[in-house]
Parts: C-alpha cells; structure tokens; sequence
C-alpha cells in the first residue's frame, strides 16, 4: 500500500474528519468569546476598576533608546488571556452539563418490561389453579 492511500485512508475516517469539524467551530467560538470579552465584558471591568484598560497594561523593564524599542512586561494581555479562558471553560462546562442532564433524563425512564407472551400467561394461569388446590 502506497503512503498516499494510506493518508487517504487515515483522513477519510469518520473521527478525523469529526476532530477537523471541531477544531473549525471551536476556532470560529473562541473568536467569538475574544470578541465578547474585550468588547463587551472587559470594557465595564475595567470602568469599575477606575478606567483601566487591560489590554495596555505593562511595566517597562527598560526604557526605548534610539532605534531599540522598550522591552515590556505586558501582564494586561495575560489578565485578558485568562478571562478569555475562565469564559470558554465556564461556557463548555455549561454545554457539557446541559449534555449531562439531557442524557441523565434518557436513562431514567427505562422501557417498561415486555408483556408476557400468551404462551407464558396460560401458564401463569394453570399455575396459579394448582396452587389453589
């Protein structure tokens, strides 16, 4: 078998291609909890914090001379990272749980048992005539 009908063969399987599918929606949602966060949730976060901007916040470890530019330490695009990913963690878990309940709720109503064959009721039936005698 040639190495190109067996990548053929590894890519046409049904996991690889729903992993694909996933790792699209889950750029294109990332995308739109970025946009949420620093469009929506931060600015007011940073209002109550006394106008702060997350995004620009940094401290100069050296100064710009010349044509070198400053290094930063830019520890405001690490506090937006981390409420980006607090959001798309709670955001999955609240998927995850709604799966969860709605398979718990599948489970618990079991099939109710089968009725007896007509067979197995007869004899139910003489059994419980001897019995009686």
């Amino acid at each position: 078998m040639s190495m190109m009908s067996e990548f053929r063969e590894f890519a046409m399987r049904g996991n690889v291609v729903d992993m694909a599918v996933g790792i699209v929606i889950g750029g294109a949602f990332g995308k739109i909890v970025s946009s949420f966060v620093n469009d929506v949730l931060m600015p007011p976060i940073g209002m109550a914090v006394g106008g702060v901007d997350f995004s620009s916040l940094a401290i100069t470890l050296k100064e710009a001379s010349g044509d070198v530019a400053a290094v930063t330490l830019n520890y405001g695009s690490f506090i937006q990272t981390v409420v980006d990913f607090v959001i798309i963690a709670f955001a999955i878990f609240m998927v995850i749980k709604a799966m969860n309940s709605m398979k718990k709720k599948e489970e618990a109503a079991p099939a109710p048992p089968p009725k007896p064959s007509a067979e197995e009721t007869l004899l139910t039936e003489i059994r419980d005539l001897l019995k009686k005698e």
